[in-house]
């Protein structure tokens, strides 16, 4: 069977043709302005309904791959929760044993004696020790303490030994060395201690 798809419209008058009288149409005008139709209503369903989902479905998809990401991230931490607990005791543990370590406001007359001691022992004669002002900074204390002592190059060395040995934290700054008179050395140092701003309050 073969199809004709040869359409004459020689014999149609489409003056004649309204919506009136669309029963009476040909078949094949009929047909045509039945597709044109269809093709009007598909297009203006596709702006009005379907595009406005392809829009949601495109940011769904966008939003679906950045939560997929936080979940990667929050599994993660979830995963590795117990060690960060056990890491964050660990450092709790090592800042309270530093915190000890810094003296508290009762405590600054014993370290003048703490020091005052190790330098004696060392062999040490004390011309000066005596604090100096303090120096807020943000989170602690610099609680300068001024020293000079007499002494050789080894009792100097003794006595920076000992100073670090003492309980509490004491480092020593601004060295100076110069000779005495009497061929005696004589050692300027700060000592510098520090107090938590906590302990403070």
């Amino acid at each position: 069977m073969k199809l004709d798809f040869n359409i004459d419209f020689s014999n149609i008058d489409f003056n004649e043709l309204t919506l009136d009288n669309i029963g009476s149409w040909p078949a094949v005008v009929k047909v045509i302005f039945a597709a044109m139709v269809a093709i009007a209503v598909a297009a203006l369903s596709y702006y009005l309904l379907v595009s406005s989902k392809i829009d949601g479905l495109n940011a769904a998809q966008r939003q679906e791959t950045q939560l997929r990401q936080e979940y990667r991230t929050k599994y993660a931490s979830a995963v590795n929760l117990e060690p960060y607990k056990q890491q964050m005791a660990e450092m709790e543990q090592t800042f309270s044993f530093l915190l000890k370590q810094l003296p508290a406001t009762h405590e600054t007359p014993g370290l003048l004696d703490d020091i005052t001691y190790v330098g004696t022992t060392s062999g040490l004669n004390f011309v000066r020790i005596n604090w100096m002002p303090e120096i807020e900074k943000e989170f602690y204390t610099e609680l300068p303490i001024r020293i000079d002592v007499i002494g050789d190059y080894h009792q100097f060395g003794n006595f920076v030994s000992e100073v670090a040995r003492l309980p509490r934290i004491v480092s020593l700054h601004d060295f100076n060395i110069a000779a005495e008179q009497d061929g005696k050395l004589r050692f300027n140092v700060v000592a510098k201690t520090y107090r938590y701003k906590e302990a403070d309050q």
